[in-house]
């Protein structure tokens, strides 16, 4: 026993040291290993989240792509028959033609001012149809395409975003049907009340280009190309900028509902899903990126028309040059052609492989800056 106690006041500073040195290595040991434990948890953790973020972007992508998909089998072919119908009907030039041709076969039922008026007429309301109808399919398609992915982007969001994903951090109120079916059906708006403006502004613009084109002038391609880009332009400097929006959608609806708002009244106005979703839609045609993108489009559907085989064919070729009025009756016959059903209309897939458009509206549906 005594050499125990001897034993132990000669080696006590060893053990308590050694112990030590166990106590805390043992320490260091668990509290390593419930680091490294938490250390395996995030990561555990961060992979799904990664992998749920990667499911909600294939989903949101997938989403898009059919989209687009809607605006090209749905919205648009039920939409631009009837726009072409009211073009028809308020741009119809049979009447000018029927004439010129009786005045042909009965050379005294019009006098020789009677004829210069209405080949003038005919010159510049061919013209009018002729950019009023490129006009129409690009503003048109493209306003579709805005419609849809504005208020598909809403509904992704109000269905994912029970997922949780980092990805979608918008809050978005639900969106009733029948808001929904209003704002599509605002895309009828361009021929059910703007076709009006839109062609009186237009003809204004083809006036003012055609004043110093005579029918005995030279036309090629290059020529008409040149001729359509410039009333195009002079149409879309016409005014205030951005005009045109209002031959598109009614006016802004905050506007209207505060000019109904008497002074004395406390509550201001309340705005509903469906003018929210107007308002938005006015914002992203009101943007510069937008205007780029009709700029671009316009420009491909007219070099595009310019090129079509109805101006190359029978009784002289375009490229080659032809006089005025032997180009008026082709101008005519080509026009309904831009407004045909999309299923069989070319220039509406012109306007869809410009890439700027393309990017454009990946860019809006993803909400990063287009709008």
């Amino acid at each position: 026993m005594l050499y125990l106690r001897d034993l132990w006041r000669r080696h006590r500073r060893k053990v308590l040291v050694t112990a030590g040195v166990l106590g805390s290595g043992y320490l260091l040991y668990k509290l390593y290993d419930a680091h490294k434990r938490r250390l395996i948890d995030l990561e555990r953790q961060l992979a799904n989240e990664r992998e749920n973020d990667e499911f909600i972007k294939a989903q949101i992508q997938l989403h898009f792509e059919n989209i687009q998909r809607i605006a090209d089998t749905t919205t648009l072919p039920h939409a631009m028959p009837y726009l072409s119908c009211r073009i028809a009907e308020d741009l119809n030039l049979s009447h000018l033609m029927e004439r010129l041709v009786k005045g042909k076969d009965q050379p005294n039922s019009l006098s020789s001012s009677e004829k210069l008026e209405l080949w003038d007429r005919l010159k510049i309301l061919s013209f009018t149809r002729l950019v009023v109808s490129i006009w129409a399919v690009t503003i048109l398609s493209l306003y579709i395409r805005v419609q849809v992915n504005i208020l598909g982007r809403h509904l992704y969001i109000d269905t994912a975003r029970g997922l949780g994903s980092s990805y979608l951090l918008e809050e978005a109120d639900l969106i009733d049907r029948d808001d929904q079916q209003k704002f599509l059906a605002s895309a009828d708006f361009l021929a059910n009340h703007g076709l009006p403006k839109l062609i009186s502004s237009m003809q204004t613009a083809a006036t003012e280009v055609l004043k110093a084109k005579q029918l005995r002038d030279f036309f090629n391609t290059a020529i008409l190309h040149e001729t359509i880009m410039q009333i195009l332009d002079m149409f879309l400097s016409m005014g205030s900028p951005h005009h045109w929006v209002d031959c598109l959608m009614p006016e802004d609806p905050r506007l209207y509902k505060l000019a109904k708002t008497s002074s004395d009244e406390t509550n201001p106005p309340e705005f509903t899903k469906f003018d929210q979703l107007m308002v938005e839609t006015r914002g992203v045609l009101s943007s510069a990126e937008f205007s780029n993108v009709v700029e671009l489009s316009l420009k491909a559907v007219a070099k595009a028309l310019v090129e079509e085989k109805g101006f190359q064919y029978g009784g002289g070729n375009l490229t080659n040059g032809m006089p005025l009025a032997r180009l008026l009756p082709r101008i005519a016959q080509i026009c309904p052609t831009l407004v045909e059903e999309p299923s069989k209309n070319q220039f509406i897939q012109i306007i869809q492989s410009v890439p700027e458009v393309g990017l454009f509206f990946t860019l809006l549906y993803s909400n990063m800056s287009a709008s």
